[in-house]
C-alpha cells in the first residue's frame, strides 16, 4: 500500500485563520467591554434606587447599549493606534489589525463611528451629561492614555481615570448629575486598577519592554522595577480597604455590604502582599506566578464587590 511522502515526519498543526466575527470580538475587546458594562450597570442600578425607581426598564438597556458601543469603538481606535506595537508582542501579535486581517481604514471607520454614534445616542436617550462623559472617556483612553504608553510610565495613572468612569456614567444616566455616591463608585474602580494592571505589567514585562511600552514593571533596573511595582501595588491595595467601605459611609449600602467589602478587600490585599515577594527574586519564575494569582484575584474581586453592593443597596436617598 502506498504511503504519503510525509508519513515519516511530524507535521505541526496549522492554526485556522480567525473569521470576521472572531476578529471583531478581538477588535472590540469583548471581555473588557463586558466588565465595563457590569460596572456601568451597577452605577445605573444604585442610581435608580436612589431615585426611588425600578432600574429594570428600557432606560437601563438604552444606557448600557450606548456605553457598550462607545467602549467597543474606543477599543478599535486603541488597536488602530497600537497596531505596530501589538505586532511586536507575542500576546497581541495575532490581533486583527496587528496581523493585517482588518485594514487601518476599516478599524478607524468602525472606531470613530461607534464613539460618535454611541455618545450621540446616550445624549439623546439619557441626558447630555452622560453622553458628554462617555465621549470624554473615549477621548481620554484613545487620545491621551494610548499615546502616553510610549512616553511615560505615568500612563497607568492617567489611564485609570477613563477606566474608572463607567459606574459614574451609569449613575448619571439615571440621576443626571454627579453626586458623592457616584464619586465613590469612581474611586473604587480607580483604586482597584493599580494592583490589577501592575500584575499584568509584571507578567508580560519582557513583551512590553520589547515593544517600547513604558510601565513601572518594564524599567531597565529589574530590582528597582520590582520594588516600585510592589510598593505601588501595596499602596493602592491598602487604600482599597477604606475606599470600598465608602458606599456604606454614604448610606447607599448597609452593614452586610461593609462586612463583605472588608473581607474581599483584605483578601485582595493578601494577594498583593504575596505579589510583593517579587522584590526578593524578581527574575525567578515564581514572581510571574505571584503576578498571575494577583491578576486572578483582581478579576474575581471586582464583580463580587459590585454584587455585594447591589444586593445590599438601599432605596430612595436624600442628598
Amino acid at each position: 500500500m502506498a504511503t504519503s511522502a510525509t508519513s515519516d515526519h511530524v507535521i505541526a498543526p496549522v492554526k485556522a485563520t480567525p473569521g470576521l466575527l472572531s476578529d471583531y470580538a478581538t477588535l472590540f475587546k469583548v471581555r473588557v467591554s463586558v466588565m465595563v458594562i457590569i460596572t456601568a450597570a451597577a452605577g445605573f442600578y444604585l442610581g435608580s434606587l436612589a431615585s426611588g425607581i425600578s432600574p429594570f426598564h428600557a432606560g437601563m438597556l438604552q444606557a448600557l447599549a450606548g456605553i457598550a458601543v462607545v467602549t467597543c469603538g474606543s477599543s478599535a481606535l486603541n488597536q488602530a493606534l497600537e497596531r505596530r506595537t501589538d505586532a511586536q508582542m507575542r500576546r497581541t501579535a495575532n490581533r486583527p489589525m496587528a496581523a493585517g486581517r482588518i485594514s487601518l481604514s476599516h478599524g478607524l471607520f468602525l472606531g470613530f463611528a461607534a464613539i460618535f454614534l454611541g455618545s450621540l445616542y446616550l445624549a439623546d436617550t439619557t441626558n447630555l451629561l452622560t453622553g458628554t462623559l462617555t465621549l470624554l472617556t473615549a477621548i481620554g483612553y484613545v487620545g491621551i492614555y494610548t499615546p502616553l504608553k510610549r512616553i511615560t510610565a505615568l500612563n497607568t495613572f492617567v489611564g485609570a481615570f477613563p477606566g474608572a468612569l463607567p459606574p459614574l456614567i451609569g449613575w448619571t444616566a439615571v440621576r443626571g448629575i454627579i453626586e458623592w455616591p457616584a464619586v465613590a463608585l469612581f474611586a473604587i474602580l480607580f483604586v482597584w486598577q493599580f494592583p490589577h494592571f501592575m500584575a499584568i505589567g509584571w507578567m508580560y514585562r519582557e513583551d512590553y519592554a520589547a515593544a517600547g511600552i513604558r510601565l513601572t514593571p518594564t524599567q531597565p533596573d529589574v530590582q528597582f522595577a520590582a520594588r516600585s511595582t510592589a510598593i505601588q501595588s501595596l499602596f493602592y491595595a491598602v487604600l482599597m480597604v477604606p475606599v470600598s467601605l465608602w458606599p456604606t459611609w454614604l448610606g447607599i449600602t448597609g452593614v452586610p455590604y461593609a462586612v463583605a467589602a472588608g473581607v474581599l478587600s483584605l483578601g485582595y490585599l493578601w494577594y498583593t502582599i504575596r505579589f510583593a515577594r517579587i522584590m526578593r527574586s524578581p527574575l525567578d519564575a515564581t514572581s510571574r506566578r505571584y503576578a498571575r494569582d494577583l491578576l486572578k484575584a483582581s478579576v474575581i474581586y471586582l464583580p463580587l464587590l459590585m454584587a455585594a453592593m447591589i444586593l445590599d443597596a438601599k432605596g430612595r436617598l436624600l442628598f
